[in-house]
């Protein structure tokens, strides 16, 4: 059995970086709570948009304290999809610590055609999610901006589905051919301080017993984009190039 594959939701998540030993530590524990869902250790690729001034995440960065509201738009598939696979396209809104996520399916080709040619997609359904969509489209100059890909397990609990936990590894990105369909030839890793990043995905409280599992492993929570990391980097070498230059 898996969990439950929904289209919209809001809840709460928090990012922890765990050492190889920690991991281990903690993936045994897990097994008692927790089941891996059925796909098991999946490929996510994601193509991040933004306007061209990277307006979106030099929010969030520049002024995080102030940034209690941040949205963001991706699309996502699960493995490296053809014109025909299904992706989703995902707006992702936090707010004061909660995170609302809302997502419309289409095959790969409607997806491009949507976002890149403005050719809306018909005999999809989701009308109020492609409305959200098109709004996000009108407010701000968004284009295709960063490939990231990276390998994820995903578990949800036994007593209760909608507590999920993901650990992700190998992540990559490129700032070329951004499609999906392109694969993950070319990409660069990202450089990260950890063996895997956790997240922890819940509807409200966590639970008492993973909550206690954190505290005797000494796993703490630490804010991690993804993106916004790949972009302090590139900004980072940027400037020491500059200043060799």
């Amino acid at each position: 059995m898996a969990a439950a594959f929904h289209n919209t939701f809001r809840r709460i998540e928090k990012k922890y970086p765990v050492s190889a030993e920690k991991y281990e530590a903690l993936r045994k524990q897990l097994e008692t709570h927790m089941h891996v869902d059925q796909y098991g250790e999946s490929q996510i690729c994601n193509v991040y948009y933004d306007t061209p001034q990277s307006a979106l995440i030099n929010f969030s960065i520049d002024r995080p304290r102030e940034a209690t509201y941040k949205e963001k738009l991706r699309v996502r598939s699960y493995g490296v999809p053809g014109p025909e696979d299904k992706v989703y396209v995902e707006i992702k809104k936090k707010y004061d610590g909660v995170v609302y996520k809302r997502r419309a399916v289409m095959t790969l080709k409607q997806q491009e055609d949507y976002l890149l040619r403005g050719i809306r997609p018909v005999g999809i359904g989701q009308e109020q999610i492609l409305s959200e969509i098109d709004y996000f489209k009108e407010k701000y100059p968004i284009a295709p901006m960063l490939m990231i890909a990276y390998k994820r397990t995903a578990l949800y609990g036994i007593e209760d589905p909608s507590f999920r936990v993901t650990f992700d590894r190998d992540i990559c990105y490129r700032r070329e051919r951004l499609s999906l369909g392109d694969g993950l030839a070319d990409a660069h890793p990202l450089h990260m301080c950890c063996y895997r990043l956790m997240e922890i995905k819940a509807g409200g409280a966590m639970p008492l017993w993973m909550a206690r599992l954190l505290s005797e492993l000494e796993i703490y929570p630490h804010s991690f984009s993804k993106y916004g990391n790949i972009y302090k980097e590139e900004h980072h070498m940027l400037q020491l190039f500059m200043h060799d230059y």
